[in-house]
């Protein structure tokens, strides 16, 4: 095995809520974590791709929220990380690959970073992967490479990089950066594209440990200070990093573009011609997908009737999306929120969670399954004394001991089997039995089994709230407050 300073060491980042994918992504479980192009999330496939000969065990950088979510993908994929690094709040890229840089720079000092977003979607993993190895000298010398994404289209919502020679075949050839361009308006982008000096900004990075914390020093020590701190104060908590507090929250909310990119003097682009999207709103997955005749996209049970150029996406079985006649539409459809929308107005959506958010509904952030460490939950009807509930509890996981001061609970399993404590007394309860927990007893259920345990819940009492909790142990480390 090549040595780690030989390797190239990928960072992911997955902050970012995706509110421009709502219904589907939001704030509670945002896009990065859900299967939109394929059978793996956009998370999970960003792993696969920057995996295998020449990289070294990926970092991660993330919420606190998601810190069990990426683990478990990452376990699905037999990927073991380096280093997950929890950031106390968000705070833009320049936080966040400071302190991959210097989390990186104490194991590795010297490390080739590869910074990437955990969101987008590059078919070509084998494409991508060579550009990345064509790339490596220059970022190895020094250079702060970024990779720049030959345009097909006038797009306003990306930024986009100015080459200093024209390439007539995008091929990976490094070259000096000229210069970065904002996002641009139509006319602007128009002009980028036909000229054929413009590639689009991917936001993906190589460079050296060394030179993005010299780069940091240079052009942004008001980052890399409060970065440093937390880094140094950084908490173990299990297979965590929890980055320190209260530095963190002198750190500027900016990202590396402002902090660094746009002022340093020694860029490098590598052009790369392969497909590639961010997937940033409903039209950029409407365009990823295979189209059905006349352009429409299906996905779950949806019917398109004489639509052209549509999206109609749902996601429950028990409900029918139907389209009739629909040209340009976008039409998603989740248990609790549908959205229709033209899409030509894709990136629009963000204002809908905004709307939401300013009238209190929860359906703006929060997903009607709540995923936990041990698996998940959903909620099946809700009344003024009472809640139904399914539960799904992943083979050899266990939730915590707890009690409630204000409900009783009634379990029943629908599939496998589950051990079930209740003060001091332990049984097995299994498919179409049931046990009753009374208001106040220390409770605790496990998945001894090797299939998904799935229960209804049953809750009543006068307070239903999930911090209605008092926890006595728990296998995750969590504090008062949340479920399980």
């Amino acid at each position: 095995m090549a040595p780690l300073s030989d390797l190239i060491h990928p960072v992911l980042l997955c902050g970012g809520s995706g509110t421009r994918l709502w219904p589907l992504s939001r704030k509670s479980y945002p896009k990065q974590f859900a299967r939109l192009t394929g059978d793996e999330s956009l998370y999970q496939a960003s792993a696969q791709r920057l995996s295998g000969a020449g990289f070294a065990a990926p970092t991660v950088v993330a919420a606190s929220d998601f810190r069990f979510v990426v683990i478990e993908q990452l376990a699905a994929l037999k990927i073991q990380p380096a280093c997950v690094l929890i950031e106390p709040e968000a705070r833009n890229t320049a936080g966040a690959i400071a302190a991959a840089a210097l989390a990186l720079e104490a194991r590795t000092p010297g490390a080739l970073m590869l910074v990437a977003p955990s969101d987008h979607v590059i078919p070509d993993a084998d494409r991508f992967r060579a550009a990345v190895q064509a790339a490596a000298p220059a970022a190895r010398a020094g250079q702060i490479v970024t990779f720049g994404i030959r345009p097909d289209r006038p797009e306003t919502g990306y930024g986009w990089l100015e080459l200093s020679t024209p390439t007539a075949d995008f091929a990976p050839d490094p070259q000096p950066l000229r210069s970065f361009v904002e996002k641009p308006d139509l006319a602007t982008a128009e002009r980028l594209l036909s000229g054929g000096m413009h590639l689009w900004n991917a936001g993906i990075f190589l460079f050296t440990t060394t030179a993005i914390l010299e780069a940091l020093e240079r052009h942004a020590p008001e980052v890399l200070a409060p970065v440093r701190q937390a880094v140094e104060a950084a908490e173990k908590d299990l297979s965590f990093t929890r980055l320190a507090p209260g530095p963190w929250a002198d750190l500027p909310d900016i990202s590396i573009d402002y902090a660094v990119m746009e002022r340093a003097e020694n860029l490098t682009v590598v052009p790369y011609a392969g497909a590639w999207s961010d997937l940033g709103d409903w039209q950029a997955v409407w365009r990823e997908a295979p189209p059905q005749e006349g352009g429409v996209v299906l996905s779950g049970p949806a019917t398109a009737i004489d639509c052209h150029d549509s999206l109609l996406q749902a996601t429950n079985a028990a409900q029918q999306l139907v389209g009739i006649g629909l040209t340009d539409i976008i039409a998603v459809a989740m248990p609790d929120a549908v959205l229709v929308a033209h899409k030509d107005r894709a990136q629009e959506v963000k204002r809908a969670v905004a709307a939401l958010k300013a009238k209190g509904v929860e359906q703006a952030e929060t997903l009607p399954r709540d995923y936990r460490p041990w698996g998940w939950y959903e909620s099946l009807v809700k009344g003024p004394r009472f809640q139904v509930k399914r539960i799904v509890v992943t083979p050899g996981a266990t939730l915590s001991l707890q009690s409630h001061h204000h409900r009783a609970e009634h379990w029943i399993v629908v599939e496998g089997t589950a051990k079930v404590t209740i003060d001091n007394q332990v049984t097995l309860v299994t498919e179409n039995q049931s046990v009753y927990i009374p208001l106040g007893a220390r409770h605790r259920m496990e998945n001894p089994g090797k299939v998904p345990l799935t229960l209804i819940e049953v809750q009543t009492g006068a307070y239903l709230g999930e911090d209605d909790i008092i926890r006595y142990e728990d296998v995750y480390a969590r504090g008062q407050g949340a479920r399980g």
